[in-house]
């Protein structure tokens, strides 16, 4: 996010007790009222903060943008994992590019058809504080298909086997900073290359209502990188600005208009978001993003 919507409000403050993110694009703001400041540091990449919160458990900011709540991250990281992995017939090897509070991993290694699960991310202090503050998030972290490397992810893809990978996930922060470098189509032609056919990207894709032309823009560069289908799936996450957020997926040499429906409706692992319905749902488009994206 630009510098105009960083928040307005110092939660450090003893007049206020509200972390609120002003997002200048949509005219709009969120807060969460607190109780504390846990911790605050500038690693070499990012500011990260640590707040405990009255009502959404522990929250993590980075650069002053909120990234990850107690309350309600099963949403995002659900979404930017399931889907894919329920699209792919069976998929054994993936990659996960940013990620750092390590939700989204936990989520791929529910899929026990999954051998390895890399997950890269850039500044190991995310992950770190995740594992202090967040420790449910990292339950799967000492799994034995799961490495965390520390590394610069545009460079880790660019260095792929080609045709080694049959599904990545880019969970990235907003495309400024470490990874403004991830929304482009000489990132999406690396990540095509080393999927195998029939391979699947998913890429956090932010508010369809405020960020349309950022999500044209991503489609269209991944076509340009020879993804043959594309398609944006949409799903609530309060914490985001507009409280609506997405992500798409873009496939190898292949379609996206079907999932593993049974496999979904008879998965033997807990969800509290994500089901063979909720897939559905997000499969079908509002009539402006039809209309706008072509779909």
């Amino acid at each position: 996010m630009s510098a105009a919507d960083q928040p307005a409000t110092d939660p450090s403050s003893t007049e206020s007790r509200w972390f609120t993110e002003q997002h200048a694009r949509s005219g709009s703001s969120f807060g969460l009222r607190i109780k504390s400041k846990l911790h605050a540091e500038q690693t070499p990449f990012q500011s990260i903060e640590i707040y405990d919160t009255t009502d959404w458990g522990k929250l993590m900011i980075i650069d002053g943008c909120t990234m990850v709540s107690t309350r309600d991250n099963f949403l995002y990281h659900e979404m930017m994992s399931h889907p894919a992995l329920f699209t792919h017939a069976r998929a054994k090897r993936v990659v996960i590019i940013g990620g750092g509070d390590c939700g989204t991993l936990r989520e791929v290694l529910k899929h026990e058809e999954v051998e390895h699960a890399v997950q890269v991310e850039i500044d190991e202090r995310v992950t770190r504080l995740s594992e202090q503050y967040f420790p449910e998030l990292c339950e799967s972290n000492k799994d034995p298909r799961a490495e965390l490397l520390f590394i610069d992810g545009i460079k880790y893809m660019a260095d792929c086997e080609p045709e080694s990978l049959d599904v990545i996930i880019v969970d990235s922060t907003d495309p400024v900073g470490p990874a403004e470098g991830l929304f482009g189509a000489a990132f999406y032609a690396t990540c095509h290359k080393a999927l195998k056919p029939s391979g699947i990207l998913v890429q956090q894709s932010e508010s369809p209502l405020v960020h349309l032309d950022l999500i044209k823009a991503m489609r269209s560069a991944m076509r340009f990188a020879d993804f043959t289908a594309v398609k944006t799936l949409t799903f609530p996450q309060p914490i985001y600005p507009t409280g609506w957020w997405s992500c798409t997926m873009a496939r190898k040499g292949a379609d996206l208009s079907g999932f593993r429906e049974r496999g979904a409706a008879t998965k033997q692992f807990e969800t509290r978001y994500y089901n063979a319905d909720i897939h559905k749902a997000a499969l079908a488009s509002p009539e402006f993003m039809r209309v706008a994206l072509g779909d």
